[in-house]
Parts: structure tokens; C-alpha cells; sequence
């Protein structure tokens, strides 16, 4: 049997480490020396740790448990294709996870079978989107997806808008909300110049399906041949698999999970049509590079690891419940929903691969917001509040935008690290109202500008942190079995309602919401 997380001795010499972590509240702790020395700097980012409450003795721990728990290896099986989507002995999805082969198009590509035919199955997928987006005519595109069919792809292409080719715009359709279907198909003034990409792994998403009729029948209306503008992004044999219906259907493999998906054809194409295939190669090739990374030996040049065992110190021995995620940067106001999910969906168990239920804590509740709006809402329960979270800073040196203004800049990064330094030393005072205890950890990750490049290396760092985290705590970070029972109940009600049959709780809310509406 595997050792439990706990169980390790290193685990064992951070729990007695984490007795008495470093005082930053204590003056003369966080020094410039300190801040020197507690960065690492790999593929033109700087991953800043010095406001994390570790030293010497705590790191050199937890870089034994990384040794201790082989999550080198672990990663190198994962990228090898090998099957790490699992729980022994019981059924499950039983594949490997290879969304780092979507990247694997630069040198050399992984050796193993596995990982080489899913490079290739990418490298396929690519061509077909270029072709397709080389000759179109379309300049609006409509994506319609929920999970990581959205929350990815819409991201990256908001992060990414001041590269946008002239002309194009992208809409995203997730919600099964009416009004919000409504509000996309709003904006739709050029239905014949307008596409749609219908995307779904499994093509039996419920919202996916239910908002594709809607906006089918909206094309329909206006008189025009839906098959000659939709669309979908999907598994090969699915129930979108379906020439009749759809002018070009591209692919996504088994082997990559919704939340990693947004270097398949999922992410890519919305990604290509808005600002062209150059820039979706920049953006591949910074993820590759960090997946080459995530296999380095060395703890600290391993930037995704490092984040990974910063954030297990933070979870399991210091006890932080959750991580805010704090990009200083408005093209990456969409970006802490994307890892909510990547992180939350994954880690979010409570079972581990052999079988057994955990005996501590595994994910953090991810959530956040841009900086500095940041700082006039939440802040103030982040400095003097009782409800604890560690902290995700995310910088870029120049802003995203060439025209937008360097001193603005200047004063944006200034409110960065007042932030990190004020929340780490606190602040003294007789007046107990301003009282700041000080002592809450953070890192910053930060790079010269967010560009293609650097947001895939973002990504990617991300998913690797993600992963490694899974692998240490023994889960399995890619399935998600705590999604599908909502779903499958919803569908149920759905048919009993079409068969005039409710289901009796469902009947029991829509009673109480008629008495509200009748006596209120």
C-alpha cells in the first residue's frame, strides 16, 4: 500500500515545524536580503516566496517530501501517458491524463506510444483549425460550452484581447440561463457573418445541448442553413459526432479532462479565430516549456512545484482553508474562475486512489479578484478578519496594452507590493481598530508582460501546481465524480416534468415558490 500523506516522515518534520513558522510580525524579519534570496527565476518568470512564512528549515523539508513522495516521477509518468485517472480496485474512468501531448509539437516529442499518438492526434487537430480559420469568412463567433468548455477558452481570450485581429469578435454562451442566451443573441446583428462552435467532451452536457437548440432555431428563423454555420469541438463517436448537423467537427482526445482542455481544439480554436495562428503557437510553446520544467529535478527551479509544496505547507500544516488568487492585471480578470475549477474540480476530494477516504485536508477554496478592486472590497477582511486565507499575487512589469499608460503601471505595482509587504509585517498599535496582526503568507509569480508566451507558460504552471498537489496527497486530480450527481437529478426532473410525473421534492420547491408568489 502506498504511504498516506501524513505518514511520510518529512510530513511529520513540517507538522513539528509548523509549530512555530517565521514571525514576520516580528520587526526586522522580511528583509531586502530575504527577498533576494527567496525567488526563483526559470523561463523569464520570477516565482517571489519571501513572504511566505518559511525558512531554510522548512523549505529543505519540503523539498524531502517532493523526494519522499517521488513527484518527479509521478510527473514524468503522467506526461508519458501512463494511467494516472484511477481509483484502485474500483471502476472509474481509467485513462491517462495527457494534456501536456496538446504541446508537444516543439523538438522532440515524448518517446513513449502513448504520448507520441496523442502529439500526433494534437498536431492534426491543429492543422485542421488553421485550415478551416484560413479560409472562413465568418467575423463573430458564438462558443457554446460550460466548465471547462468556457471558463478556459474565455480566460485566455480576455487575457489575450489586445492581440485581436481587427474585425472578429467572440461571444460565450454557458449558463442555461434564458437571459443570458438572450443577452448573447443580442448582440448577434450579422447572423450570416456569424459561427458557432458547439462544445462538449462527452456531447451530453445539459446546458450545452439545451443553449445549441436555442441558438440553432435562432439561425433557422432567419432563414438560414444552421449546418453551414455550426460547428463542434468534441470526442471522436460522441453524440455531436455528426456530419449532418455540423459544417466541421474537430476533435479533443479521451485523454484530456475539461479543465486542461484549453490547449485541445477547445481552447484553440476560439483562440485562433480571434488573433490568429501565430499567436496560438506562442501561447502552445510557452506551455511546453513549462511542462519541460515541471520535470526538472532541482525544487527550486522547478517553479510549479515549488508553488505546489508552498501551497500544501499552507493547507495542511499551517492550515489555511483557502488561497485568494490576485492577478494586478485586467487582462486576467477572468482568471482566478478558470482556477477555481482547475483546482477545486480536481483536488476536491475526500477519497484517495487506493480506495481509502483522507484523514486531512486536501483542496483550498480557490476565489479572488483584480487588483486593486481587489483592495476596496475584500481586504479588509484579508488584514484584520478571522477567516484566514494565503494569497496568490499575479504581476507583469509592463502593462498587457502598448498605449496604456507606463506611470499607471508604476502605481499599479506599487499597490502589489504594499499589499504583500503590509499583509506579511502587520502593523503595531495601542488603538486595538488598527491593529494589523500581520503574519499572511503569499507569492508572487511574475513575469515582463503578459503575452502569449508567458500566459501559456501561466497555464501550464498552474496545472502542473494542480497535479503535483494530487500526486502528493494520493487523489485523483482528474476525474470528477462530485459533478455528475447534481446533473444526473436535474435530468431526471426535467423528464418527470415532461412526463407530467414531478419529482416529488422538486414538486415540494415549486409549491413553496407559487405560495410565496400568491401570499407574498
Amino acid at each position: 500500500m502506498k504511504t498516506p500523506f501524513l505518514a511520510y516522515s518529512a510530513s511529520q518534520r513540517l507538522a513539528a515545524l509548523a509549530k512555530s513558522p517565521v514571525d514576520f510580525f516580528q520587526s526586522g524579519c522580511l528583509t531586502p536580503d530575504r527577498i533576494h534570496s527567496y525567488r526563483s527565476l526559470e523561463e523569464g518568470m520570477m516565482l517571489s516566496y519571501a513572504t511566505e512564512r518559511v525558512d531554510e528549515e522548512v523549505l529543505h523539508a519540503l523539498e524531502d517530501l517532493a523526494n519522499e513522495a517521488e513527484l518527479g516521477k509521478k510527473m514524468e509518468e503522467m506526461q508519458r501517458g501512463e494511467i494516472v485517472n484511477q481509483i484502485e480496485g474500483w471502476p472509474g474512468e481509467n485513462r491517462p491524463a495527457l494534456h501536456t501531448a496538446c504541446r508537444d509539437l516543439f523538438g522532440t516529442p515524448q518517446s513513449s506510444i502513448p504520448a507520441y499518438q496523442a502529439a500526433e492526434f494534437s498536431r492534426k487537430e491543429l492543422e485542421k483549425i488553421g485550415n478551416f480559420l484560413e479560409k472562413t469568412s465568418f467575423h463573430t463567433l458564438v462558443l457554446i460550452g460550460i466548465g471547462g468548455s468556457y471558463l478556459g477558452p474565455k480566460a485566455h481570450y480576455q487575457a489575450l484581447l489586445s492581440y485581436k485581429k481587427s474585425g472578429r469578435q467572440v461571444h460565450f454562451l454557458a449558463n442555461m440561463d434564458p437571459d443570458e442566451a438572450a443577452a448573447v443573441l443580442g448582440q448577434l446583428t450579422d447572423l450570416a457573418g456569424t459561427w458557432v462552435a458547439v462544445v462538449s467532451k462527452s456531447g451530453g452536457t445539459l446546458e450545452t445541448i439545451v443553449n445549441e437548440e436555442l441558438v440553432r432555431s435562432h439561425f433557422v428563423a432567419a432563414g438560414l442553413d444552421a449546418r453551414q454555420h455550426f460547428v463542434t469541438v468534441t470526442t471522436p463517436g460522441s453524440q455531436l459526432d455528426d456530419p449532418s448537423r455540423y459544417l466541421e467537427r474537430f476533435y479533443m482526445g479521451e485523454w484530456v479532462g475539461g479543465r486542461f482542455s484549453s490547449t485541445s481544439a477547445c481552447g484553440l480554436l476560439p483562440l485562433g479565430f480571434a488573433f490568429g495562428m501565430p499567436v496560438v503557437g506562442e501561447f502552445l510553446a510557452g506551455a511546453h516549456a513549462m511542462d519541460q520544467l515541471a520535470r526538472e529535478s532541482s525544487v527550486k527551479k522547478n517553479l510549479p512545484l515549488l508553488a505546489a509544496l508552498l501551497g500544501v505547507w499552507n493547507r495542511n500544516f499551517l492550515g489555511y482553508p483557502a488561497e485568494a488568487i490576485l492577478p494586478y492585471s485586467y487582462a486576467l480578470q477572468f482568471y482566478p474562475l478558470h482556477l477555481q475549477q482547475l483546482a477545486m474540480e480536481s483536488n476536491g476530494k475526500r477519497v484517495q486512489k487506493n480506495g481509502e477516504f483522507v484523514d486531512f485536508a486536501t483542496s483550498p477554496i480557490l476565489w479572488g479578484e483584480v487588483g486593486t478592486n481587489a483592495q476596496h472590497s475584500f481586504f479588509q477582511l484579508l488584514h484584520q478578519g478571522n477567516a484566514p486565507s494565503s494569497l496568490v499575487f499575479l504581476g507583469c512589469k509592463e502593462p498587457t496594452r502598448k498605449e496604456a499608460n507606463p506611470s499607471s503601471q508604476e502605481k499599479l505595482l506599487a499597490n502589489l507590493f504594499a499589499q504583500m509587504i503590509s499583509l506579511a509585517t502587520g502593523q503595531a498599535a495601542d488603538n486595538p481598530n488598527r491593529f494589523f496582526p500581520g503574519n499572511t503568507p503569499s507569492h508572487l509569480l511574475f513575469a515582463e508582460r503578459l503575452d502569449p508566451k508567458t500566459l501559456g507558460k501561466w497555464l501550464a504552471f498552474f496545472e502542473h501546481k494542480v497535479a503535483f498537489q494530487g500526486f502528493l496527497w494520493g487523489i485523483n486530480s482528474f476525474d470528477q465524480e462530485g459533478v455528475q450527481l447534481g446533473k444526473v437529478l436535474a435530468k431526471k426532473i426535467v423528464e418527470d416534468w415532461q412526463d407530467q410525473q414531478p419529482y416529488p421534492l422538486a414538486r415540494a420547491y415549486l409549491e413553496s415558490i407559487v405560495a410565496s408568489s400568491v401570499h407574498g
